[in-house]
């Protein structure tokens, strides 16, 4: 299965990545120009996701090809590879058996034979693989989230500064950025359409997501592993997991602005005991308070059998807004009730994962570098603030969740690994926070 080190110190040795790139091949080794015909991809975790983002990325620029794959488990390092070999552009899907990596910690094998990496693997590794990733002087997709822990965001936060230092691309999984319908209304928002904004609420209510039961021969670290979504430290909870594509809508309504507090309060009562489900919560409420006054509300969930909505709706000075992107509907209305602005009916709704990789790859060709990284970070902090204070039953600031110790990654990826208790609030200060 997968290769677990038994010490989170070999895998995660955070102090020694600048010493440790020095092993990788520079950007100049393998010969990468940014108008070569050919970009070499590698694809750093083979999940849907993953598997989404690389036919994305051969769609985006005829030149690409996946020339090298990582992931945890063999078996779907072969569904995925399986997939992209159905594809029309399977002929630039030259993944050589030699270029096929299993383990949680094969991005080291994988870097110094590409020329962009898209890292797409299980969040609780991302701040590191983005370190190295930028240590070598790739650039990056990376899929949301980034980080799910304080430690992991200051680690993203400084890679984020070295990509730029280094004109790397650095584009983030954050579709709806990249949403025309999404654009619009939020440009209005932004030249003053609805005055200012004063108050947000946004909605993730879905179904909860698949499990896999315990197999023979699978260790504590498989099975945890194969659930990522469902255990705190592999996924950040939902919060953080899912509804961080809410989240970042509310940050980017509000104009990239620090919340400097919020209050949530979330629990755990729809979810079976069984070990696959892990130790997350299935709902949460938090409310975000900015400077001088405005809030934002998010409601998260994840339960069987109920009503599904993910809805913004924005108030405003001058009036009210209405996003729905499932739908889609997006409009501004005055307090009269009369439609100030709607997006056309028959607008243009390009793929919007698409558009994200167009984007990067063309960001490449032109040599003019994009990075996300901040929204990206922060979105992803906004989210783990909002976990913070529903597990404690306190109120978190930003500074407190930006400086805090909470490192959620366990001492150990050996046998045992129990699965910690579900948090109580007024209890629970952090959850398997260790230093």
């Amino acid at each position: 299965m997968s290769q677990p080190t038994s010490s989170r110190r070999t895998l995660l040795k955070t102090a020694a990545i600048a010493g440790g790139a020095a092993i990788l091949a520079p950007a100049h080794a393998i010969g990468f120009s940014p108008r070569a015909q050919q970009l070499r991809i590698g694809l750093i975790g083979c999940g849907g996701r993953g598997t989404g983002a690389a036919a994305q990325a051969l769609a985006a620029d005829s030149g690409v090809v996946i020339w090298a794959m990582a992931d945890a488990f063999q078996d779907r390092l072969d569904s995925s590879l399986d997939n992209l070999m159905k594809s029309d552009a399977k002929d630039r899907v030259q993944v050589a058996p030699e270029r096929q990596f299993v383990g949680v910690d094969e991005i080291d094998r994988v870097l110094p034979l590409v020329d962009v990496v898209l890292l797409c693997s299980t969040p609780s590794f991302r701040p590191l693989q983005l370190a190295k990733a930028v240590a070598a002087g790739k650039h990056i997709f990376c899929e949301k989230p980034v980080c799910v822990d304080s430690v992991g965001y200051r680690s993203v936060m400084e890679s984020v500064k070295s990509a730029r230092e280094k004109k790397l691309s650095l584009v983030s999984g954050f579709c709806w950025r990249s949403s025309s319908p999404e654009r619009a209304i939020i440009g209005e928002i932004h030249q003053g359409r609805l005055g200012d904004v004063v108050g947000v609420l946004a909605t993730y209510l879905s179904s909860p997501l698949g499990t896999r039961p315990r197999q023979a021969g699978w260790s504590d670290f498989d099975f945890q592993l194969r659930n990522w979504q469902h255990f705190n430290w592999l996924s950040g909870d939902h919060l953080v997991e899912q509804a961080v594509h809410s989240v970042d809508k509310i940050n980017w309504i509000m104009g990239g602005r620090h919340p400097t507090k919020c209050t949530a309060m979330g629990s755990r009562f729809c979810r079976p005991d069984a070990p696959e489900h892990g130790d997350i919560y299935d709902n949460f409420t938090v409310v975000y308070e900015y400077e001088h006054g405005p809030r934002a509300t998010l409601i998260a969930r994840q339960q069987p059998n109920c009503h599904n909505d993910n809805t913004d709706w924005i108030n405003g000075t001058k009036g009210y807004a209405w996003i729905n992107g499932w739908a889609p509907t997006h409009w501004i209305k005055d307090y009269s009730g009369d439609t100030m602005w709607s997006y056309p009916k028959d607008g243009p709704t390009p793929n919007m994962y698409q558009v994200e990789h167009d984007s990067f790859f063309k960001s490449i060709r032109d040599g003019r570098s994009i990075n996300e990284g901040e929204f990206m970070a922060d979105s992803c902090l906004m989210a783990i603030m909002g976990r913070m204070s529903a597990y404690s039953g306190q109120q978190v600031t930003w500074d407190e969740a930006v400086n805090g110790s909470e490192n959620l990654t366990p001492s150990s990826f050996a046998d045992p690994m129990p699965v910690g208790r579900v948090p109580h609030p007024g209890t629970n200060t952090s959850t398997r926070a260790t230093s």
